[in-house]
């Protein structure tokens, strides 16, 4: 009962519902405890008193009011869960729904939110259905919009196709969520379209908002420009996906979400260039409460990123500490050993990086065929052909693609092993004959199996391939010339009777223009032009008179005496050369004991200066860190001088 003088229940009751109509919680509240003083049983004004303080986002206060009346709080579940979900706590806002037996929608709504939260679209898709066939009020576009997120999450996230539940396209948020359908889908150009329409019913919607600034405007049109931006990104367009982002970027939106995205989209388009700007960039993606703002797949590809931008900047042991830590949470992620491999390379171990890729695909044989072609790469790279030959054989299907028995039938020719290469072009025809596989790509597989036979002399082998050719498409004369050129390198007579078959020349119709400007035929006339035009010049040159210069001769010249043999040798040299007494006399002084004379004279031999350098010697000085120093040719003359006086003696 309330206290003498003080207002009745009514009046309190009253007054809180005044509170309500005007939006005044924090007075609400007061309200409400004025109630559970004076009628401390008052269950309904106990549930107002939980409103309030959710209404004025005191979700931690109003769990502990929740725990601490227990009698008064029957039947708030969903008060209960609202607050854990706004608290973070998903899984503990799951257990309180569950544990109810007949939800009412109220709480299924929250349900829905809840599953989304924690990424199981398919529970999620399940309950928002359920919601649009049994209930029908103010909320059905929010529900609608909600079962569009959950659609579009399942494609862009899980790659499962959902069929279409034919939704209303008519506001921002269905045209948008059907567009990130549509990225998933891989329709990108569709995808642009769909932007493009959500973006003009963003600004129509932004427009008829009262008090919307431009700065506004432009930060909620942010979501979109980034995903336009990645959709250019993944069309190859890269320039004008950068111009986005950075325009995202510079306008510094309060979602720290996309922010985070956008900064993250910048660090892959600059990848090992412009290292200093990514740096900068990784920073919001380690932004605080980020994590509630993200999908999982949007957090691993920053960690991704993250760990690419430390191995393009030298850091790899922080590289190799984030990929430890990114090993135990996603132990069957190929990413990551990927990255560990690049690790290995950049650190110069080659081996390293083949065998952290070689244990990982023996572990996980199921994995994707790019974790073999890189190892095949790096095993091509150390000149290990037949090793690299077995990864491609255990590519499964995909062995039999074109592209990769192209490349085993290359590998197989440089080892010269023609044997293996022959098999597997017989197994890739086999495989997609059994499987009935693309026709066009049979028929290049059949081509290059027979032209290779026919090379490497099996022309029995390739005579019935292009046999069963034949019979696909009669009329195909590239494959009757083919059978004929195979035909006479072991039966002339069956290829002479098979031309039969060719079409007359008269038929033919030749571009004789075309012909001749094709680049091979091209090159062959221009070196003809080429050689053509060296003879004429040979010609020329020869046809040239040589200018005959006046021979100089010396003024006592005489033709009739013949001329001396030994002109050009040094006089010292020349038989009739006559050494003068004077020099002997200069020899022998001060040489040898006292009164002895020397019986064989030496004569000195004048040394000059080479004008070329001789073998063993070096002209000029040569720009050379390191090496012999070399002699200088004034000290080597003096030194021959030094010789040349040489002692007389004993």
């Amino acid at each position: 009962m309330a206290a003498s003088g003080g207002p009745t229940l009514q009046q309190l009751y009253s007054e809180l519902n005044k509170c309500n109509q005007n939006g005044d919680f924090s007075r609400a509240l007061k309200t409400t405890n004025k109630i559970l003083k004076n009628f401390p049983n008052e269950s309904t004004a106990f549930h107002c008193k939980i409103v309030c303080l959710i209404q004025e986002s005191q979700f931690d206060l109003a769990l502990k009011e929740i725990k601490a009346n227990s009698d008064l709080s029957s039947g708030l579940d969903f008060e209960k869960s609202y607050c854990l979900y706004r608290l973070n706590k998903i899984e503990e806002a799951l257990k309180v729904i569950e544990n109810v037996k007949d939800p009412g929608p109220k709480l299924k709504e929250l349900l829905g939110q809840v599953l989304y939260r924690l990424e199981r679209y398919d529970e999620c898709l399940v309950v928002y259905r359920s919601l649009i066939k049994n209930t029908s009020d103010d909320y059905d576009e929010e529900r609608e919009t909600n079962l569009s997120a959950v659609i579009a999450a399942l494609q862009l996230w899980d790659k499962q196709d959902v069929n279409d539940p034919g939704l209303r396209e008519d506001t921002f948020e269905l045209c948008y969520n059907k567009a990130c359908q549509l990225i998933g889908q891989c329709k990108y150009k569709e995808a642009l379209e769909k932007l493009d329409t959500a973006e003009e019913l963003c600004k129509e919607m932004l427009e008829d908002t009262e008090d919307m600034t431009e700065e506004e405007m432009e930060e909620e049109l942010g979501v979109i420009r980034v995903q336009r931006g990645y959709i250019l990104q993944l069309t190859g367009k890269n320039e004008e996906a950068l111009k986005l982002y950075n325009q995202v970027v510079k306008s510094r939106p309060s979602d720290i979400g996309l922010f985070a995205v956008a900064s993250n989209n910048i660090i892959s388009l600059n990848k090992d260039q412009n290292v200093f700007d990514s740096k900068k960039k990784v920073k919001a993606t380690t932004a605080q409460g980020l994590d509630k703002k993200l999908t999982a797949v949007q957090k691993l590809c920053m960690k991704f990123n993250t760990a690419l931008l430390q191995l393009y900047s030298n850091q790899y042991e922080n590289c190799r500490k984030l990929l430890n830590t990114l090993k135990k949470d996603q132990p069957d992620n190929e990413t990551v050993y990927l990255i560990e491999a690049a690790l290995a390379i950049r650190e110069k171990r080659p081996q390293k990086a083949i065998d952290i890729l070689t244990d990982y695909s023996v572990s996980h044989p199921e994995c994707s065929s790019r974790v073999k072609l890189t190892s095949a790469q790096l095993l091509l790279m150390q000149g290990q052909m037949n090793q690299a030959c077995m990864v491609l054989k255990g590519l499964g299907n995909d062995q039999y693609r074109p592209g990769i028995v192209s490349l085993l039938v290359s590998l197989y020719t440089n080892i010269e092993d023609r044997d293996s290469a022959i098999e597997i072009l017989d197994e890739s025809v086999e495989w997609y004959k059994s499987e009935r596989r693309s026709q066009d790509e049979l028929n290049i597989l059949l081509r290059a199996n027979t032209a290779f036979k026919i090379k490497n002399g099996c022309s029995e082998s390739a005579i019935r391939m292009l046999e069963d050719l034949r019979k696909s498409n009669p009329g195909d004369m590239q494959t009757l010339a083919e059978l004929i050129t195979a035909y006479s390198k072991v039966d002339p007579k069956m290829a002479q009777k098979l031309s039969l078959d060719l079409p007359p020349i008269e038929d033919l119709s030749v571009d004789v223009e075309a012909l001749e400007s094709m680049p091979y035929l091209r090159k062959g006339l221009r070196q003809d032009v080429q050689e053509k035009k060296d003879t004429n010049e040979e010609v020329v040159t020869s046809k040239k008179k040589k200018r005959k210069r006046k021979k100089k001769l010396p003024k006592n010249y005489d033709p009739q005496v013949e001329p001396d043999p030994e002109r050009w040798l040094p006089k010292h040299e020349r038989s009739q050369y006559k050494f003068k007494w004077k020099n002997r006399q200069k020899q022998n002084v001060g040489k040898g004991t006292q009164g002895a004379a020397s019986t064989e004279p030496e004569t000195a031999k004048p040394t000059s200066m080479p004008n070329s350098p001789r073998p063993g010697t070096t002209a000029g000085a040569q720009a050379s860190p390191s090496g012999p120093r070399q002699q200088k040719p004034v000290q080597a003359s003096k030194k021959k001088k030094k010789k040349a006086k040489g002692k007389g003696g004993w």
